[in-house]
C-alpha cells in the first residue's frame, strides 16, 4: 500500500521575503511583532516561515505604508481582515479614503513637477542667453498656472 502523500504549501524564509520586498529582516520582524502578518508560522526553533498569504500581507502593508498610512491604522485594517466579511464595508470605506488621499498627493507632486519643468525651461533659456535679464520678462513665474487647492 503506497504511503499517503501530504501536500505542503511552499514557504519562504525571512531573508527571502526581505529580498523580495527590499526590506530589512528587522522590519519584517517588527511587522510580525505588531501583528501585521496574520498566521505567520514559526518552526519549533522559532524561525519564521512565510506562506503566500503572508507574502500577500507584506505586499498590502507596503502599499499602505507607501500611501502614508501609520502602522496603528494598518493594524486596525489587518484586524478587520481577520474579522471577515462583516468588515467589508469598513475596509472598502478605508480604501476609498486612502484613494482620495493618494490622488491629492499625486496632484501635489504634479504641481511640484510643473514648477520644476518650468524652472528647467527658465534656467535653460537663461543659460543659453547668458543672462537671466531677458528670460525673466519672457517667462515670469506668474505665467505658471497651478490648480487651486479649493476642493
Amino acid at each position: 500500500m503506497p504511503a499517503a502523500t501530504q501536500i505542503t504549501e511552499k514557504t519562504y524564509s525571512i531573508g527571502q521575503v526581505a529580498k523580495m520586498f527590499d526590506l530589512s529582516i528587522p522590519t519584517l520582524r517588527y511587522y510580525d511583532q505588531e501583528g501585521l502578518i496574520p498566521h505567520l508560522q514559526k518552526t519549533p526553533a522559532g524561525i519564521r516561515r512565510f506562506t503566500q498569504d503572508n507574502i500577500d500581507a507584506v505586499r498590502v502593508i507596503g502599499c499602505l505604508k507607501s500611501a502614508g498610512m501609520p502602522i496603528k491604522e494598518i493594524q486596525i485594517f489587518m484586524q478587520k481582515v481577520e474579522q471577515g466579511d462583516a468588515t467589508l464595508n469598513d475596509r472598502l470605506a478605508m480604501f476609498l479614503r486612502l484613494k482620495k488621499q493618494v490622488e491629492q498627493q499625486m496632484q501635489a507632486l504634479q504641481n511640484t513637477m510643473d514648477m520644476i519643468d518650468f524652472k528647467c525651461r527658465y534656467y535653460g533659456q537663461a543659460v543659453q542667453d547668458g543672462t537671466e535679464k531677458y528670460v525673466k520678462k519672457q517667462m515670469p513665474l506668474s505665467s505658471l498656472v497651478l490648480p487651486s487647492n479649493n476642493k
